[in-house]
């Protein structure tokens, strides 16, 4: 991918460099990599551990949303169910740390699934971000309809692989 010169195309190529290196994490430990599309019209012609990517949501404003990854583990016996991975790359100044809150909110109020990954490096967030959204993911308990013991990680990307070997043996 060539990006132009702007500084959000650059953000965006640094986001790209990020999500492929999930994707690699994964792939390492046999999941089947697959666009979520694809997936959804022929669910049965993938095997038992798939990561989906661009997976759909209703968000908290009623909109559609997307994440970079719905982790399917069916040989996982640690796993709740299905996973979603956000990916936060932020490694200059920018905005990507103001989307923390509306990121946690989707998850606890517009997400389906009891587990989310964050993602959170480049060492560009303002001072106390992630720190925030770290505190706020240690509440394990949420008193909003039906969405009660949702889990939230929220991982260095050399946290993410030393999670992914861990519960992905």
């Amino acid at each position: 991918m060539r990006c132009n010169n702007t500084q959000g195309a650059y953000a965006c190529h640094q986001g790209k460099v990020l999500e492929r290196t999930v994707e690699s994490t994964f792939k390492a430990k046999g999941f089947e990599i697959v666009m979520f599309r694809d997936w959804a019209q022929r669910k049965d012609a993938y095997g038992e551990d798939v990561l989906l990517k661009h997976c759909p949501f209703n968000t908290i404003y009623k909109h559609p949303g997307y994440t970079e990854f719905l982790v399917l583990p069916k040989t996982c016996q640690s796993a709740k169910g299905p996973i979603r991975i956000e990916c936060k790359w932020q490694q200059s100044s920018g905005s990507v740390d103001e989307k923390f809150p509306y990121l946690y909110l989707n998850f606890i109020e517009a997400m389906p699934e009891k587990e989310l990954v964050i993602i959170v490096d480049g060492n560009g967030a303002r001072s106390g971000a992630v720190a925030w959204l770290k505190d706020a993911a240690k509440y394990k308990k949420y008193t909003t309809g039906t969405n009660q013991d949702k889990e939230i990680r929220v991982f260095s990307l050399t946290e993410f692989i030393q999670w992914v070997n861990t519960t992905f043996r």
